[in-house]
């Protein structure tokens, strides 16, 4: 397990919440290191982890079942704050000599608490005799408290919807207080971890920074690493960090597949090679990946050709630079946490969606992944404060496969030159418009079809362009951008007076739940 940047952390033990990342989300928020491991996490590597406070996540099971899981037992016995949430609560219960019972008033969606006593919880924040917006999600309910519990608050369908043991820290709730639309969950967190657990909440990019830059150095020794660099976010704060750990004991390589957006492999180029110094090979094996890609339609075996061509180009670069011994990746932390299943223990397999492919066992290298505690968004911090520019910090996630995936259908130059030509002209205009830092990620997708149309005076049949842009604060959930009609009508005229090919323009206005597949 891997050295934890803080003293002051608290574990998180998962039970399959599709929101279980914003309860991580909202503690690094406030200061707090945290990080999510499965609840079947052993007792001793519970101890090792040396958490300050653990809290139980929401999940789908039952605990009125006999297979639904439950926290190991010394999670009660180790005299740590412990705080339960929806499932959490329940397992706690039960562990704990209570019980639970399906509900005859389940409830889903907006719910109000009322408060009837005052609790370390929500000290400062809720008063007796108050009534407060939460979100509940739950179809079973404590029937009964466990001894040494009392209730502090009830709702409509959850006569203990917030019951504690203030004796032994004990604190459970049925509501999930790490989502928005609990407008004071984040406060209540924040209570759990400052006051009842004692953290101090001094957890910052400027810590990690040097305490990783430790961490590099103690791992590589005198050692030579190579990083496959994409030119995304990731790769490259991770490639800038690792640079100022050990220095030229780094070499990058960057693959240009012939799939990135228009300019970016001359940037990669001239940032990494011209402005920071780093010794920088770049192959530019399009014609190769684009041969291997010839009327290959499915997206998932574009990812596998393409993720099986990589590592194949990457091992013939890294066999040239000679004598490297360890590998660097731009891992994030949904990546570990995704590549985990939390209902039946490790998963050889990480998302397609993340990774082009893995590597072979003959390269034989240990990897160094620098990033593999952070989200993105905490990236992206990490990178301003080790100087990079905003025009890369800032930059819309990216998918690996590149711009194969956002030509569905057969893949060829001319398609590829349509979309990077329609995609240039739609971040033009969002960069006009002062649009762009507001949108998570934003792309042009050429779709498989093509439209009879009329311009001017003359007949065309040529492609359609789909137009995507979503906002979120983490890639975990998002929602499409209302750009104004004016906009999107600027940037159809724009596509269709520029790009010789392209007669029609759509928007996409579809939203990512939790849960689902990453945007692309």
């Amino acid at each position: 397990m891997p050295a934890s940047p803080s003293a002051d952390r608290v574990l998180i033990l998962d039970f399959g919440s599709q929101v279980t990342q914003l309860i991580a989300r909202r503690l690094r928020e406030s200061g707090v290191y945290c990080e999510i491991h499965p609840f079947s996490m052993s007792a001793d590597a519970i101890a090792q982890w040396r958490p300050r406070a653990i809290i139980l996540s929401g999940g789908p099971a039952s605990v009125t079942t006999d297979d639904g899981p439950r926290a190991p037992s010394q999670v009660y016995e180790m005299g740590l704050p412990v705080l339960g949430i929806c499932y959490g609560q329940q397992c706690m219960a039960a562990q704990l000599g209570g019980k639970v019972e399906p509900s005859d008033h389940r409830e889903f969606g907006r719910a109000f608490v009322e408060i009837k006593e005052k609790s370390a919880l929500f000290d400062g924040v809720w008063q007796p005799g108050e009534r407060h917006q939460v979100w509940m999600s739950h179809g079973d309910r404590v029937t009964q408290l466990p001894p040494g519990f009392r209730v502090v608050a009830v709702s409509e369908g959850a006569p203990n919807a917030i019951a504690t043991d203030e004796t032994r820290r004990f604190y459970s709730v049925m509501f999930h207080p790490e989502v928005v639309h609990t407008p004071d969950g984040a406060r209540l967190l924040r209570n759990f971890t400052h006051k009842i657990a004692g953290c101090t909440g001094d957890w910052t990019m400027a810590t990690f920074r040097l305490q990783a830059i430790e961490r590099i150095r103690s791992q590589v020794g005198k050692g030579r690493v190579i990083c496959g660099l994409s030119g995304g976010v990731d790769s490259s704060v991770a490639a800038v960090l690792i640079h100022e750990a050990i220095g030229s004991q780094l070499t990058c390589v960057f693959i240009d597949h012939g799939l990135l957006r228009a300019g970016e492999a001359g940037e990669v180029v001239r940032l990494f090679r011209d402005h920071y110094n780093i010794p920088l090979v770049h192959r530019d094996a399009s014609e190769l990946f684009l041969g291997k890609l010839d009327r290959i339609d499915d997206p998932e075996a574009k990812r596998k050709t393409i993720g099986a061509t990589f590592i194949d180009v990457f091992d013939e670069e890294a066999h040239k630079i000679g004598g490297a011994e360890f590998l660097a990746q731009g891992t994030l932390y949904p990546d570990v946490i995704e590549s985990v299943s939390f209902t039946g223990g490790p998963s050889v397999t990480i998302k397609s969606h993340h990774n082009v492919g893995g590597l072979p066992e003959r390269m034989k290298l240990k990897l160094v992944e620098p990033l593999r505690e952070l989200f993105k968004d905490e990236v992206r911090a990490l990178g301003r404060e080790l100087g990079l520019p905003d025009t890369l910090v800032g930059r819309h996630p990216f998918p690996g496969p590149g711009l194969a995936i956002r030509v569905p259908g057969a893949i060829t130059r001319e398609k590829l030159d349509l979309l990077r030509r329609a995609d240039a002209i739609y971040l033009d205009e969002i960069r006009k418009a002062g649009l762009y830092d507001a949108i998570w990620q934003a792309f042009a997708v050429l779709l498989p079809v093509r439209t009879v149309g009329v311009m001017g005076d003359g007949r065309t049949y040529d492609y359609a362009c789909a137009l995507r842009a979503v906002t979120s604060t983490d890639g975990m959930t998002a929602d499409y951008y209302p750009f104004p009609h004016e906009f999107l009508g600027r940037v159809a005229t724009r596509i269709i007076n520029e790009v010789r090919g392209i007669n029609r323009v759509t928007y996409d206005i579809t939203s990512k739940p939790p849960g689902t597949i990453e945007w692309e």
